[in-house]
């Protein structure tokens, strides 16, 4: 499981505030602060690339294709959850069209891999609800580790296969 980073070079310093400022401003109003965070894990991710997408383009296009990205992958177009909001409230709040978001979105999820319940880029509050991030083979069966004795969770966990220690709630969720 690898942690995401925020450093961002020194030449894309600039145009990943700029994005990271509209992102932030969407996320204060209609998300949350951990929506706001992975947002920018995620166009830090996009800046480290070589060469970055985030050059091409508008600073409001690649804002709302982020927000769409990690909305995607975290249900954020599901009435059920909250928060929630529609695709159209983003596109209307950056200014920029249905196909334009929807590129920029699909653009960043190929370039990062991000997918539905991926772990790297689930909201933190979400990991429980994830049975994906919980299931281990153990001895050629598939267990839910949140089922198995503490050792087994801490052996997990210090290996990196699972995000924190389900038994004690260590390592952040």
């Amino acid at each position: 499981m690898t942690i995401p980073s925020t450093r961002v070079p020194a030449a894309l310093r600039d145009k990943f505030n700029a994005i990271a400022q509209a992102a932030d401003a969407f996320c204060d109003q209609r998300l949350s602060g951990e929506y706001k965070q992975l947002v920018r894990l995620a166009l830090a991710a996009l800046s480290r690339k070589r060469p970055s997408p985030l050059l091409k383009g508008k600073d409001a296009a690649w804002a709302a294709g982020a927000v769409h990205a990690l909305g995607m992958v975290n249900f954020l177009f599901d009435p059920s959850q909250t928060p929630h909001c529609k695709a159209a409230d983003i596109q209307a709040h950056f200014g920029v069209g249905a196909s334009l978001c929807a590129s920029r979105s699909k653009e960043m999820r190929d370039a990062l891999d991000m997918g539905q319940l991926s772990v790297e880029w689930m909201l933190p509050s979400r990991m429980d609800a994830n049975p994906l991030i919980w299931m281990l083979e153990v001895n050629g069966l598939m267990v839910d580790v949140r089922h198995m004795p503490l050792e087994v969770q801490e052996i997990a966990f210090a290996k990196g296969f699972i995000p924190y220690v389900p038994g004690r709630k260590e390592g952040g969720a």
